[in-house]
């Protein structure tokens, strides 16, 4: 998986559920002049798993200010996805959420990111896609293990400041901080300010 971060991520085409909860194949590829979180879950109809798509629905604001789409993806068909979609979520469902859920049926997908699991099901893979089709960042968890929607955004806003001011961000960084110039005096500096 690891492998991906600099390389231009794996295209696909595949069957989806759309926002307004029609089939329709989408292509990877055709996002590209927009960032892309992709991100990968095992089943749907499970435990974790709404908990993580309802918080990604509940942010999509804050990504679509960062011109950034999120696409999800698991290996259920797009019927499962779109019954899933039309269970209310008292009963275990995810409602209806307003980005692209990918069907990856024949594994292809989880396969080339790397996070197909035992051959049958994906890890809990996160990949940011810069707007030229660049993996830039990427998160795998195990099963049990919920991702962190705002350290999603915050790797976000990371890479798109260091795109726009060619600075650094360093640990824990968040906007609005010092960044660091990329020099071992802009380190020194940072680390003398900030101790």
């Amino acid at each position: 998986m690891s492998w991906l971060v600099t390389q231009e991520a794996p295209d696909f085409t595949a069957q989806a559920v759309l926002p307004d909860n029609t089939f329709d194949e989408i292509t990877l590829s055709s996002y590209r002049g927009k960032y892309v979180v992709l991100f990968f879950w095992p089943l749907d109809f499970t435990f974790v798993c709404p908990s993580e798509i309802i918080a990604f629905d509940k942010a999509l604001g804050e990504f679509n200010k960062r011109n950034t789409e999120v696409i999800g993806v698991s290996i259920d068909s797009h019927f499962t996805h779109l019954a899933w979609k039309n269970t209310p979520v008292q009963q275990g469902g995810i409602g209806n959420v307003q980005f692209p859920i990918v069907s990856d049926l024949s594994k292809h997908i989880s396969e080339k990111y790397g996070v197909l699991f035992n051959d049958s099901i994906a890890l809990r893979g996160l990949f940011l896609i810069d707007k030229d089709g660049v993996v830039r960042h990427a998160l795998v968890n195990d099963l049990p293990l919920g991702r962190n929607v705002e350290e999603a955004l915050r790797i976000l806003d990371a890479l798109q400041f260091h795109e726009e001011h060619g600075e650094v961000c360093p640990a824990n960084w968040k906007p609005g901080e010092d960044a660091m110039k990329p020099t071992a005096d802009g380190v020194a500096e940072y680390l003398a300010a900030h101790s």
